[in-house]
């Protein structure tokens, strides 16, 4: 099981950015990358349009999905986990959220727009009901 998940700043500010311009609804995207042992590093963070338009669910734009599949293949990724964000509520997981978590392998960030003044990013391990804090770690650019 991955313990640790490491983003750069700038691949931090991409998901705050597209959070806030996709307000008032969720936003998501994908995240690819390298795992080495118990440590999973972000090495490109795919920006997706949600197409439910919904501040309580999101849905992935199919295309956009593949393509970015596509990408992380080609690059020699793999598919570390999704991000999306909760405009209104807390970095949990909801129990929406639970149901939808189909590889307990996958990151799964949440990006709480709450206070929109601080928002907190986390990162969870969900298998069925079990849910377990992933700890990220935000660096400077490498």
């Amino acid at each position: 099981m991955y313990e640790l998940i490491v983003l750069t700043k700038k691949q931090f500010a991409e998901i705050l950015s597209h959070s806030l311009k996709t307000l008032p609804n969720e936003a998501c995207g994908l995240l690819g990358g390298n795992i080495d042992g118990d440590m999973k590093s972000v090495q490109q963070v795919y920006l997706l349009t949600n197409i439910e338009h919904s501040p309580e669910h999101y849905s992935m734009d199919p295309k956009e999905q593949f393509a970015a599949v596509k990408d992380m293949r080609s690059n020699g990724w793999v598919m570390l986990g999704n991000f999306h964000s909760h405009p209104g509520s807390p970095s949990r997981p909801s129990e929406e959220d639970k149901r939808l978590a189909y590889d307990p392998q996958m990151s799964y960030l949440i990006l709480s727009l709450l206070d929109i003044h601080n928002p907190v990013l986390k990162s969870f391990m969900i298998q069925r009901d079990a849910v377990d804090v992933e700890e990220i770690i935000i660096n400077e650019e490498d």
